[in-house]
């Protein structure tokens, strides 16, 4: 029997040692992999935290233009930017030992345990808030044995680099709260329409509880479980002592006004078009890739003034017929630093998002010879400079070609015109017999340098505006003749921050003369011209049927082409441009849609500038202003009875004098003393 005994006891040693190693063996295995996870952890270094962020547009006015984003709306905010009741109720129905855990909460999992083997089945989770951040960020919301062990190295990796504050910021900035919004601030301007840092007790634990289920819980489609599940994380905050009894209570009886769901306001600016162009500068012109763009939560601060951009709008409805299906393009800007504060690029986004404005390229007609006098005026030419008008064939390079150009209605002066009364007028034998005389390369130089992108042909019909080109390419080299000569390009951009305020990109400030700011200012005068009256001569100035709605000085040019009709013009302070006409290039044969560019602008220009100052062109240094006489370009006597003020380069003004006038003038008075005689034949004669 001792005999026995001793056997086992034997027995139990032996298997007592084997167990003993194999728990040692285990505990080193455990510690071993304790330790290897944590040096992975320490050795792989923080993960990333970016997530997907909405890029919000501001305008120039400060308010929100628009936003774009990969289809999850999310703005980042940090953590002292939002309600402390969203905080405290977070944390208090998600994670309420997540300041004391280090990512797994041991008594939770064990309540889970317990709750799930009593009720046979998965009933509770003990996911913290740490586990659910790893997930939102790195993994798929799959149940595999895979997906937990790579949250749990995630979840270690960033409690061991990241602070508590930083993990609870990531978790509030990328939980769902479904109807597409993520993190807590897209969240309370879904459901509330107010900022995160704004959220009341009542609105912050109604919030708290959409996440553990999306749809099941919003408020704006399950109400009855929204406020079931808000009353249980009150009471949680309440046993947790964080609110009490009286706030619990007070909280969950106060009625929550929902923000209604936004509506497009038929009243309001479109500025598709605009947004369009802006997203192109985006990637085009500043390198920023899509990536970037749809996922970074840029502040992106643009040019668009609201308040010029409805101007726009507004009169292009009200100028253009409804029944027209004819299109319409529109570019204003500040010519001092090329910011685009309005633009349309068609009547119609929905119906046509084609940019008309910045893709469309049309033959600008008239508008293109204020680029050809600029260089005729540094060649030599002045205001004064007189070129007979008359029908005429022009013999081409060739020797065989010819080219016969015409005036409007075939209208001509059969005289000598100056320059001055060309512009005006519009007279396009002047503007070709300009081009040939200085030669067709001037005008292509000149065109390249005031920043024309498109390729121009040439031959003699150039001067008069036959090479298609682009509206806002138009308009901006306008915005340098105004500028006094100074480099700009349209700009829609003025400013990029990232979520938290860091610049990463300014718009440069630096011009560089590329003009000759004389000449410039003389092409503006020149271009003042036609809403001048004292320049008609046989035919009335173009800028005559608009000229009862402008109010302040103004230099302009318009165009007309068969298909195409423009106006460009420009104040000190404000540069824009019309187009009109049809996509397929078919001819305008309706009067008033040829008349629709130049009212449109004339309208806008007006409303735009104001209560403004009326600010007029200034000379620079190195010109000197003359009275003329319009019709022939002489310094203008004192018998002339229309007189001119036209400006030269100091020592290229008139020197001799109109003698139109004299004998006319000597007659008149000689009549007006016999008349005076009669008048006073009764008086005896030693009255004199």
């Amino acid at each position: 029997m001792e005999t026995v005994l001793t056997e086992h006891l034997k027995k139990a040693r032996r298997i007592f040692r084997i167990l003993l190693v194999l728990g040692i063996l285990a505990g080193a295995l455990l510690l071993f992999a304790y330790i290897s996870i944590f040096l992975y952890a320490k050795i792989a270094g923080p993960p990333p935290l970016n997530v997907s962020q909405t890029a919000v547009f501001y305008s120039a006015n400060g308010k929100v233009l628009d936003e774009v984003h990969n289809g999850q709306k999310r703005y980042w905010v940090s953590l002292n930017q939002i309600s402390p009741y969203v905080k405290d109720a977070t944390l208090a129905v998600e994670d309420k030992r997540f300041y004391e855990h280090h990512g797994f909460d041991m008594h939770r999992i064990a309540g889970a345990v317990v709750a799930d083997i009593k009720a046979m089945g998965k009933v509770q989770g003990a996911s913290t808030i740490t586990q659910q951040y790893a997930r939102n960020l790195f993994l798929e919301h799959d149940k595999t044995w895979t997906r937990k062990l790579q949250e749990a190295l995630y979840t270690i990796r960033l409690e061991m680099n990241y602070s508590k504050d930083q993990i609870l910021e990531g978790y509030m900035n990328t939980i769902y709260y479904g109807h597409g919004a993520y993190g807590i601030e897209a969240a309370a301007r879904l459901y509330f329409d107010k900022h995160a840092k704004n959220l009341t007790l009542s609105e912050a634990s109604m919030l708290a509880g959409i996440p553990k289920g999306p749809s099941y819980y919003s408020p704006l489609i399950h109400q009855e479980n929204a406020k079931k599940r808000q009353n249980i994380i009150l009471s949680l905050m309440k046993e947790d002592g964080i609110i009490t009894a009286k706030q619990a209570t007070k909280a969950l009886v106060t009625p929550l006004a929902f923000a209604k769901p936004a509506e497009k306001d038929p009243n309001k600016e479109d500025a598709s078009y605009f947004m369009d162009a802006a997203l192109a500068e985006l990637k085009q012109d500043l390198g920023i890739d899509e990536t970037m763009i749809y996922t970074n939560g840029l502040r992106v601060y643009t040019t668009l003034d609201e308040k010029m951009q409805r101007t726009a709008e507004e009169k292009m409805k009200d100028v253009i017929s409804s029944s027209s299906d004819v299109q319409s393009a529109f570019v204003a800007m500040n010519p001092k630093n090329g910011q685009v504060k309005a633009l349309i690029g068609g009547r119609d986004y929905e119906k046509s998002p084609f940019n008309r404005a910045t893709q469309a390229i049309r033959q600008p007609g008239s508008t293109m010879k204020p680029f050809l006098y600029y260089a005729a005026l540094k060649d030599g030419f002045t205001e004064s400079t007189p070129m007979k008008s008359e029908e005429t064939t022009f013999k081409l390079e060739d020797g065989v070609s010819t080219y016969t150009p015409s005036n409007y209605h075939n209208y001509y002066a059969d005289a000598p015109i100056t320059m001055a009364q060309a512009i005006a007028l519009s007279d396009n034998i002047y503007a070709v017999k300009t081009h040939l005389f200085i030669g067709e390369n001037r005008l292509i130089e000149t065109a390249k340098t005031l920043g024309i992108s498109s390729p121009l042909k040439k031959v003699p019909s150039l001067a008069l505006g036959t090479s298609p080109v682009k509206v806002i390419d138009m308009v901006n080299a306008y915005g340098i003749f105004a500028n006094g000569g100074k480099e700009i390009r349209p700009t829609f951009i003025k400013r990029i921050e990232t979520h938290d305020g860091e610049v990463v990109y300014q718009a440069p400030s630096e011009q560089k003369q590329v003009i000759d700011k004389r000449y410039a200012f003389l092409t503006t005068h020149l271009m003042t011209g036609m809403f001048n009256q004292k320049l008609n001569g046989y035919t009335t100035v173009t800028g005559k049927p608009i000229s009862k709605y402008v109010s302040r000085p103004y230099a302009g040019k318009s165009g007309t082409t068969s298909t195409d009709s423009w106006m460009i013009g420009y104040s000190p302070q404000l540069v824009s441009g019309v187009w009109v006409g049809y996509d397929q290039g078919r001819t305008m044969d309706d009067v008033a849609e040829k008349g629709y560019a130049k009212k449109m602008w004339a309208l806008f220009m007006e409303e735009a500038l104001k209560g403004k100052k009326k600010e007029k062109f200034k000379a620079p240094n190195g010109l000197m202003s003359v009275n003329i006489n319009p019709q022939n370009g002489k310094l203008a006597s004192k018998s002339c009875p229309v007189q001119y003020k036209a400006y030269y380069l100091t020592g290229t003004q008139p020197k001799t004098y109109c003698t139109d006038h004299i004998d006319h003038a000597a007659k008149t008075k000689k009549k007006e003393r016999e008349k005076e005689d009669k008048r006073f034949h009764w008086l005896p004669k030693w009255f004199d």
